[in-house]
C-alpha cells in the first residue's frame, strides 16, 4: 500500500509527456498519496486519459491548464493548490519516465526529519545519457556553486527534488522568472539565499529514446540562451548580497548545518 500523507505530496507537472506520464502516475501512486499532476496545456490526449484515471482514484488529483506556460509555472500552479490545502512539501518529478518513483519514500522520510530543507536529487547516468546534457550541465552546476558559495546544491538542474512550499511560493511570487526550463535552478539558489539548507541524494537517470516512448522539450539552442539569461540575473543578484553571503557562509563552517550528500543505491 502506498503512503498517505497530510503534509507532503508528489507533484508532476506535465506537457505533451504521452503514454510515460501515466505510467510515471502509476509508479507514483503505487508509493505515495496523494499525487498530483499539473497537466501544462497538452494536446496529446494525455490530460483526458489523466482526468479519467483521478476519477477512479482518491490519491489522484489531476489540474489542467488551457495553454502551456512551462514548467515553473505548472510548479507555481501546484504550489499555490498545496497551500490553499495544507501541505507544507512537494516532491517534484518529471512525468516522463526518467525519474526513480521507487525513492519517493525515502525523499519523504528525509524531508520529514528535516523539514526545513530542500532534498535535492542528484544524478546518476548510465551510458545512454547524451554526452553533451551530461557536460553542458557542468557549466550551469559551476554557476549555482558560485552564486550561492558553495552552499551544497549537488545538481542545478535536475528536477526530482522536495521543496518547502511556503519558502518556495515566497520566492516566486516576487520575481516574474523562473516560469519555464529556467525554473529548477533558479529556485535551487534563491531558496538558499533564503538560507533553506540543501541535502543531496544521489539517485540513477533514464533517458529513454524515441522507440522507448522518450520525450524530451529541451531546445539547446532556446533554452541555454534561457540559462544564460538566468545566471546573469542570479549573478547580479550574487553581488549585492555577496557580504551577507560571506558572513552565512563563516557561520556556517563554524557551526555546520543539515547540509549534506548521500549516496545513492
Amino acid at each position: 500500500m502506498p503512503t498517505r500523507s497530510a503534509t507532503h505530496l508528489v507533484l508532476i507537472p506535465s506537457f505533451n509527456s504521452g503514454p510515460l506520464v501515466l505510467e510515471t502516475v502509476r509508479a507514483a501512486r503505487a508509493r505515495w498519496a496523494p499525487v498530483w499532476v499539473v497537466v501544462d496545456g497538452s494536446t496529446d490526449g494525455t490530460a483526458e486519459a489523466l482526468t479519467e484515471a483521478a476519477a477512479a482514484d482518491p490519491g489522484l488529483r489531476v489540474m489542467v491548464l488551457p495553454r502551456n506556460q512551462g514548467k515553473g509555472a505548472a510548479v507555481l500552479h501546484g504550489l499555490e493548490a498545496a497551500a490553499a490545502a495544507g501541505f507544507t512539501h512537494v516532491l517534484a518529478m518529471d512525468a516522463d519516465g526518467q525519474h526513480p518513483a521507487d525513492r519517493i519514500p525515502e525523499f519523504m522520510a528525509l524531508s520529514a526529519a528535516h523539514p526545513e530543507a530542500m532534498v535535492l536529487g542528484t544524478p546518476i547516468f548510465g551510458p545512454e545519457a547524451p554526452i553533451e546534457r551530461v557536460r553542458g550541465r557542468r557549466i550551469s552546476n559551476f554557476c549555482t556553486n558560485l552564486e550561492t558559495l558553495w552552499h551544497g546544491i549537488g545538481d542545478s538542474l535536475f528536477g526530482f527534488r522536495i521543496y518547502p512550499v511556503q519558502p518556495l511560493l515566497a520566492v516566486m511570487r516576487a520575481h516574474r522568472w523562473m516560469r519555464r526550463y529556467d525554473f529548477d535552478a533558479e529556485a535551487a539558489v534563491r531558496l538558499s539565499w533564503r538560507r533553506v539548507p540543501a541535502i543531496n541524494v544521489a539517485v540513477p537517470v533514464r533517458y529513454l529514446r524515441p522507440e522507448e516512448g522518450g520525450v524530451s522539450h529541451f531546445r539547446y539552442g532556446r533554452d541555454n540562451v534561457l540559462l544564460s539569461w538566468m545566471h546573469l540575473r542570479l549573478g547580479a543578484g550574487f553581488l549585492l548580497r555577496l557580504p551577507r553571503l560571506l558572513a552565512h557562509r563563516a557561520a556556517s563552517v563554524a557551526r555546520p548545518g543539515p547540509a549534506r550528500r548521500l549516496s545513492g543505491r
